[in-house]
């Protein structure tokens, strides 16, 4: 900007500003630049009349990117009087916004739009208040001034857009001070207190959820594909065909025609897609992505695309073509269509030829290393002439230039300041899918616009840190004339206690400290699956989280907490001792075992039973018997009874039998029906006839929240790995889970939500703890 900033400052001061906001204004690059530049669209000398500085700022600090050519002919407007109120000039704003992808303005249409020289009469202004406020006289007289007067200026402004809002909010208090008189010494008391509700009554606060662009958030459902669902409706983007209304969009002569032709092909259905790189097994923070892009098109009754981004060979294996497929539908969803990069290729490749020959696009000899960083010297290659650049890149494709030794770049600098991004490398390894037909291969900056706008993409949802690739996504579909989508970007959702790189997890691997990509200490989808996590509590979890710009990262036990809301009234109990403790009732009162039926789910019998057996035998948690017990403990001790759930016994411990080493063995105890006695202090679990299990159970695969943090772990994160993360036991359990199959959710009372692992074989059932029955808030 030229001039000294004192100049500036009194330039802004003469609009209307305040010293300090004009300061503040100043800091800001951008706003003070279109600023300026409207300043400079002032005639020499010009006297602002009263509040038209004001007005001129308001349109300089709303107008978009794409409306920025007519910031003339809003300024000429304001100068003279046209655009004269702030109503005014909003709806000019939106008027250019709408009509963004015509160059020229219909004046005529403008005006009308705008409102100009419309004039609104103080008796129209009188009419139109006296009848709002009839329709609501009844609600008025009787909550008398604490009455919501946001309500009648809504429909107000409504009835009457071009009206003065001062002179209509001056006509309100009159009318209403006519029909209530004074305020009286009941109107000026503070408002009566709501009346507090019992503990028991008690409702937690509701949580609001952060949404991009919304009036309010959705509140969660109970299936999760319904809940983020419902979430996304309240998320305000824009609709297919108006993406030239989206910030920084641009718009060139071809816009209109592109957008009207992509309406045709597409109906107007709003269209998303997933488009992971299969290279990898997905982790919690694709589930967010899954979730935002399929969940996104359900609620606008659109479509969704399952894209694999196939296009770097090396890494790419049929093993996470398939895991992705599967986790995509295993979290209820169902691709409209699954595509590949790879599909494209031949196009991809056929645009690049055209870049090249429009002078957008070179081959390039830099090295990867001599590209690296943000200021690396510029190519000396950049200007070589065109039908150089075509030759080079055909000998590229024929395979007639070794790896490394050129790439093809693309003349745009990206927001971060880096420049002339690689379009296509060289590879002389075969592809998943095309075989050898290629040797060079697109990057992610060429391959995924194109790809999107191929697909007809109405919303290009991604993370936060593509926001730096968004300049190149609408140059490039901009460049070739093609159909431009809108990228939106979110935060990204991060877990702590975990890492999700796939080169971190691959190392956990190779070094043996997990097993596969499905080990459950891990926060891969198939991970989370395999240890018992429902599908439904990732989807309610992801939609608690909002669609947000902010980065987050949330504990573990936010995630616990949807698992357990859910597989508490989905997972059967059954009954199950993890230390076995034996036990023998000495005047058990049946001849033979006693069969007996308990429920699925004690709180909803109608839910089903199963059978147990209850025999003189039977085993107990060892945690749940002490000889020596410390103070306020509740359970089965030498001198305290304790009651068995579902058996109608309280036992007592009459003798306590101990091995050579001094360790209790047995308890042999003598029962009474709980009728008979007295109430214990405590029921306990407890198994009879009992069949053998293997349980694992797990904790947190790392000691520190961010694993990855030099600071906090300064060794790294494989020396931050808890070497108890995973302890092998056998249990007893009862009768119930012998038919159990992979997958199948149990609740073992009082201990925990467990999982068949597929592990497990004919006679050996393997059960993965897949959360504690709740947060243990001293658990590290």
């Amino acid at each position: 900007m030229t001039g000294s900033p004192e100049d500036h400052i009194t330039k802004l001061t003469a609009l209307g500003l305040s010293e300090q906001k004009a300061k503040e204004t100043l800091k800001n690059a951008a706003l003070s630049k279109t600023i300026l530049k409207a300043l400079s669209l002032v005639p020499p000398g010009h006297a602002y009349a009263e509040g038209e500085g004001l007005l001129l700022y308001q349109v300089c600090t709303k107008i978009k990117q794409q409306s920025i050519e007519h910031l003339e002919f809003l300024v000429q407007n304001i100068l003279q009087r046209k655009l004269d109120t702030g109503v005014r000039v909003d709806a000019a704003l939106e008027f250019l916004l709408s009509n963004g992808t015509n160059k020229s303005v219909n004046v005529a249409e403008f005006e009308k739009a705008c409102g100009v020289g419309v004039v609104v009469t103080p008796e129209e202004i009188d009419r139109s208040v006296e009848t709002v406020i009839a329709q609501h006289k009844e609600s008025i007289v009787a909550q008398r001034y604490r009455f919501n007067v946001g309500k009648l200026l809504a429909e107000l402004r409504g009835q009457l857009p071009w009206a003065d809002g001062k002179a209509i909010k001056n006509e309100v208090d009159v009318q209403i001070f006519d029909l209530l008189g004074p305020k009286t010494e009941a109107d000026l008391a503070p408002p009566p207190k709501s009346e507090k509700k019992s503990k028991g009554d008690k409702v937690p606060p509701q949580k609001t959820e952060k949404i991009i662009i919304t009036e309010q958030a959705a509140e969660p459902a109970s299936d999760g594909a319904k809940s983020i669902s419902e979430l996304m409706k309240s998320v305000h983007f824009h609709a297919p065909g108006e993406n030239h209304k989206t910030d920084g969009y641009a718009v060139t002569n071809e816009t209109d025609r592109l957008l009207k032709e992509h309406l045709k092909r597409t109906g107007g259905a709003v269209r998303t897609r997933f488009p992971p790189e299969p290279n990898g097994i997905l982790h919690i923070g694709h589930a967010k992505a899954i979730n935002i892009n399929f969940g996104y098109a359900k609620s606008k009754n659109g479509v969704c695309f399952l894209r694999y981004d196939d296009t770097n060979p090396e890494k790419e294996e049929e093993k996470f073509f398939i895991g992705i497929k599967d986790m995509v539908e295993w979290l209820g969803y169902k691709p409209y269509k699954i595509t590949h990069s790879s599909d494209y290729f031949q196009q991809l490749y056929d645009w690049a030829v055209l870049l090249i020959s429009n002078g957008l696009a070179y081959v390039c000899h830099q090295t990867a290393d001599e590209m690296k960083g943000f200021n690396p010297e510029p190519s000396k290659w950049r200007n070589r002439p065109i039908e150089e650049n075509l030759q080079l890149f055909e000998d590229m494709k024929n395979g007639k230039i070794d790896e490394g030794l050129a790439t093809l770049r693309m003349k745009i600098t990206l927001e971060e300041g880096k420049m002339d991004p690689v379009a296509y490398r060289i590879k002389f390894i075969p592809h998943h899918r095309t075989g050898s037909d290629w040797c060079i291969y697109p990057t992610y900056d060429y391959t995924h616009c194109l790809c999107d706008s191929i697909e007809d993409i109405t919303h290009s949802l991604c993370t936060k840190e593509f926001q730096s690739r968004r300049s190149s996504y609408y140059w490039l579909c901009n460049a070739l004339k093609i159909y431009c989508p809108v990228q939106w970007e979110y935060g990204r959702l991060n877990v702590n206690y975990t890492v999700v790189s796939k080169r971190k997890i691959g190392k956990l691997i190779t070094e043996g400290i997990v097993e596969n990509w499905d080990d459950p200490r891990l926060f891969t989808l198939t991970a989370l699956r395999r240890r018992g996590f429902p599908p439904e509590a990732i989807n309610n979890f992801c939609a608690q989280m909002g669609v947000t710009g902010a980065q987050s990262s949330v504990d573990p036990s936010a995630l616990e907490a949807s698992v357990r809301d859910v597989l508490n009234v989905t997972a059967p109990r059954a009954l199950v001792v993890l230390e076995p403790l034996k036990i023998t009732i000495t005047n058990f009162p049946h001849k033979e075992p006693l069969g007996l039926q308990v429920p699925n789910f004690p709180n909803n019998p109608e839910k089903g039973s199963h059978s147990i057996w209850l025999d003189k035998v039977l085993y107990i948690e060892r945690s749940d018997f002490s000889e020596n017990p410390e103070k306020g403990y509740r359970r089965l001790t030498p001198n305290q009874s304790v009651g068995l759930r579902y058996a109608g016994f309280v036992v007592k411990v009459s003798e306590i039998i101990k091995d050579e080493q001094g360790a209790i063995k047995e308890l042999l105890c003598v029962c009474d029906s709980s009728e008979a006695a007295e109430k214990p202090k405590a029921f306990i679990q407890w198994v009879s006839h009992p069949n053998e299990i293997e349980v694992r159970l797990y904790e947190k695969l790392f000691r520190h929240k961010n694993p990855e943090d030099a600071n906090e772990v300064p060794g790294g994160f494989l020396s931050d790995c808890n070497q108890d993360s995973l302890n092998v036991i056998t249990a007893y359990a009862d009768a119930s889970v012998v038919n159990a199959k992979v997958y199948d959710k149990y609740q073992f009372e009082r201990i925990g939500y467990f999982s068949v692992d597929p592990d497990m074989r004919e006679g050996h059932l393997v059960f993965n703890r897949t959360v504690t029955l709740k947060e243990d808030a001293g658990k590290n």
